[in-house]
């Protein structure tokens, strides 16, 4: 396990701390693997200095983009990009008895 520490926008920041996005987007530009710690340190609005709050978040999943080249064309990427979703498994109380 290794500690990976990057720099966050605060609106992203919160968003992860109160549990709203439980992901996170990056450039592949780091090795990292399940297990590994992302340690998010907030930066003050769009600048370059941190204001001293960071989040350590553990890595359950890692998926590169590039792999999906196995699954569309590089035209089909080009039109429609990829859009990323925040998910969770929906509770329904009539499935709980």
């Amino acid at each position: 396990m290794k500690k990976i520490v990057k720099k966050v926008q605060s609106k992203y920041f919160n968003a992860v701390k109160e549990g709203k996005k439980p992901f996170e987007i990056r450039l592949a530009d780091f090795n990292c693997k399940e297990g590994d710690i992302l340690v998010l340190k907030e930066q003050i609005n769009d600048a370059n200095k941190l204001n001293g709050r960071e989040i350590d978040m553990e890595i359950l999943f890692k998926f590169n983009t590039k792999d999906m080249e196995k699954w569309h064309t590089k035209e089909e990427i080009e039109k429609y990009g990829f859009i990323v979703l925040g998910i969770r498994r929906k509770f329904d109380f009539k499935d709980k008895k």
